[in-house]
């Protein structure tokens, strides 16, 4: 695998990540991302729990933020390329991997053809700057660029596939007026439970002390809900050992 610094890589073989090549492989497919919040160590408790299923595949998404979190630093930190080696774990992938070469007509484009893959993405955590992102439609990395070519009428893919996002972020930031106006969008306008065309779900974070010490609501839901909740999902109740 390359180093962490420039990311893993499209696929463990090197060669470039095609859908097409996945769509018999007979395994659910889990597009799980994280964004810059202390929670991000979380996600390889995530991946462990999702390791029993034996016919789902994941493939991770790293903003450079949530990179800084998962770079070896202890035993519950550990580096992408020792995250890459968990089971069921198919790619890493950081923002330099979107356009890792120059591209030329007729190339992959790795944003589309993550999103072809997924049968479901889970932000976990989604960060205050990235709901904001997200909310309005920016596309300025690699995971706000899959958030922004999904199919979110399923007209293109063939079927309307979900994104769950469980935020994270201080309680001041929860709590500031502008958050709330995007989680009306995510939920209101987007949300599955009140728009009959809704495409995403929102678990919505908790009360506790924070990682910085304060105290109040913001912080990620525990893992162990967001992985029940991705094997109700994608009906991986049964695959569990």
């Amino acid at each position: 695998m390359p180093s962490d610094a420039t990311a893993v890589n499209w696929t463990p073989s090197g060669k470039p990540f095609l859908a097409a090549d996945y769509v018999n492989d007979g395994k659910k497919h889990l597009l799980l991302a994280a964004s810059g919040s202390v929670a991000t160590i979380k996600i390889p408790n995530i991946i462990h729990a999702l390791s029993h299923c034996p016919d789902l595949s994941i493939r991770l998404i790293l903003t450079s933020s949530a990179h800084e979190f998962l770079q070896g630093q202890s035993a519950e930190q550990p580096t992408l390329a020792e995250i890459g080696r968990m089971p069921n774990v198919g790619g890493v992938y950081l923002d330099g991997d979107e356009w890792s070469e120059p591209w030329v007509r007729g190339a992959a484009i790795l944003h589309i053809e993550i999103r072809r893959w997924a049968d479901l993405l889970v932000v976990a955590p989604l960060s205050a700057n990235s709901l904001a992102k997200m909310s309005l439609g920016l596309a300025d990395n690699l995971l706000l660029s899959v958030v922004r070519a999904w199919d979110t009428t399923g007209l293109i893919d063939g079927i309307r596939k979900h994104i769950i996002v469980a935020p994270a972020m201080n309680t001041a930031m929860w709590m500031h007026p502008v958050t709330q106006k995007h989680l009306r969008i995510l939920e209101g306008e987007w949300g599955m439970e009140i728009a009959q065309d809704g495409w995403i779900e929102v678990i919505r974070p908790v009360q506790r002390t924070l990682a910085c010490g304060d105290t109040g609501n913001g912080a990620m839901r525990d893992w162990s809900e967001i992985v029940a909740v991705v094997i109700q999902r994608l009906d991986l109740g049964n695959s569990t050992a």
